[in-house]
């Protein structure tokens, strides 16, 4: 195998923005990715066939992860996996495309030292972030508008396309936020309201959370950035490729990666430098499985820190329901309406000045339509335990659902503290198909993070009570939302502390780059996604320099 200026594990958010800089830049990159290259026409409205089964994640008899709390019995799961396809996550997420605010950089130094949390300032400025942030949006393609609430993190421009349409319910959130002295504001996507860089507009199918996008409308990395990459034909995509190890010379520095292939043919790929991007969890098990006599504990992994300081979002949720029968005329119009996005947020409770119940900095609380897939409605409605509908009651609640009346949610993002209870390492005993050894999951949450839940959790359900519902209920209090996931590489100044530099290049491997969410030090207030694009492309251009002078 020839060799190359850079191999990319990964084509998600954080690789495909890399690979767009290099090979823009000129530089011969090959990226890998463990899942197909698949086609538009394959995004197919099948809820089995997309969330059911193994489209998007692997079984978890064949690839598991396996998951634990505080430190109990591991079990094995498909959770934490985001999407093992070209694109990655990307390609199936709804594409709430926030950016962070500034104190999100510089935790540490707004709130001080948090007992039993490894809370730590980002390495750079929001400030230097945010020239990226304006690059991804318009890479990527946003949907939004400026200048809607008094709480909005900084901006140097407006979003590259307007919000998309929305659905009655929006402005009726956004009226029931003003009576409570909140301030709603359009949601900003990844998905594009008007045609734009040769994608197709969205079509308001509903199916964007767990489905591919048929239109392209959808900022997924395989239709953007790595569409482009392959263009200059300077980049190449290898799908169904496992990486499996990152080979290393007698320096300790990387030689390139060793993978099986579509064919489970092992193959090394050799490159001059390489970037890892595999989501915070399997970037972490990539690093630990890569041990050699130069780096016995792992690769980059002198501080001890690869894995440690796991961070996901936390989520809280909660339901409404709201029937027509008993309604003004007008009102009912509303809630009929066949658009599926409320496009409704509000950060209201983002930092405020007066701690509640000793907490200063919350996050984000979005507002949506309860997700249209047929067999999770069904679940919702029947629900669990000794107490779960069956029979003529729970299709008597189905028809009441679907025909006479509308359904809203909210879900929040907010601060999940990185702790020591919170980690990656290899699992002693669980193997893939490969006979590789699993990533093992351990999550300790600190109590801060339920304050956090439980304050947006009331923010959100006294919004859902200003609409005067029919019935309503939180409907998830203490959770953390998985694919959301960061934090296993920390960048930092110091090499004690943290795994990678400030330009996420690893302190103990001068060749070797982390580029998707393992970097964060902490998790904000918003969902990770664009964020990690963000990074990505500020990782790129600094790749860039580095191959233009000479020194990649």
């Amino acid at each position: 195998m020839d060799p190359v200026d850079v191999v990319v594990v990964g084509s998600g958010a954080g690789g495909g923005p890399v690979a767009w800089s290099l090979a823009k830049a000129g530089a011969k990159v090959v990226v890998l990715e463990k899942g197909p290259n698949l086609k538009n026409e394959e995004m197919v409205h099948d809820e089995v066939r997309m969330c059911r089964r193994n489209f998007f994640i692997p079984y978890f008899k064949d690839e598991p992860h396996t998951i634990r709390h505080d430190e109990g019995k591991a079990v094995r799961t498909n959770e934490a996996w985001t999407a093992n396809v070209v694109g990655g996550g990307t390609v199936h997420m709804s594409a709430y495309f926030m950016r962070m605010h500034p104190v999100d950089l510089k935790l540490k130094t707004t709130l001080g030292k948090i007992d039993g949390a490894n809370i730590a300032d980002w390495p750079y400025s929001y400030e230097e972030l945010e020239p990226y942030y304006t690059l991804a949006e318009k890479q990527m393609g946003v949907s939004g508008k400026w200048k809607m609430h008094p709480f909005e993190e900084p901006r140097s421009e407006d979003y590259p396309l307007p919000p998309l349409l929305e659905h009655p319910l929006g402005g009726m959130v956004e009226e029931a936020c003003k009576t409570l002295g909140y301030h709603a504001f359009p949601t900003p996507r990844g998905i594009i309201s008007q045609p734009y860089k040769g994608r197709m507009a969205c079509s308001y199918c509903a199916l964007c959370g767990s489905f591919g996008c048929e239109m392209g409308a959808k900022a997924a990395t395989n239709v953007t950035v790595l569409a482009e990459a392959v263009a200059t034909g300077n980049c190449v995509i290898r799908d169904r490729c496992m990486a499996t190890r990152i080979e290393t010379g007698p320096d300790g520095n990387a030689t390139g990666v060793l993978y099986r292939d579509k064919d489970d043919k092992e193959v090394f790929q050799p490159a001059r430098t390489v970037v890892v991007a595999c989501t915070a969890v399997e970037t972490a098990r990539l690093l630990l499985m890569s041990t050699s006599p130069k780096h016995p504990k792992g690769l980059a992994n002198d501080s001890g820190l690869v894995g440690k300081n796991l961070i996901f979002s936390s989520l809280a949720k909660g339901h409404a329901l709201y029937k027509y029968d008993g309604r003004a005329p007008e009102v009912v119009g509303k809630l009929k309406d066949l658009m599926p996005f409320v496009q409704r947020s509000m950060q209201d409770f983002y930092l405020v000045d007066k701690p509640i119940n000793g907490v200063r900095k919350f996050g984000t609380v979005l507002f949506a339509l309860y997700h249209p897939n047929p067999i999770n409605t069904v679940e919702r409605i029947a629900g669990g335990g000794p107490t779960a509908l069956w029979g003529k009651t729970l299709k008597n609640r189905i028809r009441e659902e679907s025909r006479n009346a509308r359904c809203l949610d909210f879900e929040t993002f907010g601060e999940y503290l990185p702790t020591d209870k919170s980690y990656v390492d290899l699992d002693p005993e669980v193997k893939d198909k490969w006979g590789l050894p699993v990533a093992r999951v351990t999550i300790g949450r600190h109590p801060h993070d339920y304050t956090v839940m439980n304050t947006l959790a009331e923010k959100g359900m006294s919004v859902l009570n200003a609409l005067k519902p029919d019935s309503s209920k939180m409907t998830v209090t203490t959770g953390e939302t998985k694919i959301l996931q960061g934090g296993t590489c920390r960048a930092g100044k110091d090499p004690a502390q943290s795994v990678l530099n400030r330009d996420c290049r690893a302190h103990g491997v001068k060749n070797l780059w982390v580029s998707d969410g393992s970097f964060m030090p902490t998790s904000g207030g918003v969902p990770l996604t664009l964020t990690i694009m963000a990074n990505a492309f500020r990782v790129g251009a600094k790749m860039v320099d580095a191959f233009k002078a000479g020194k990649l």
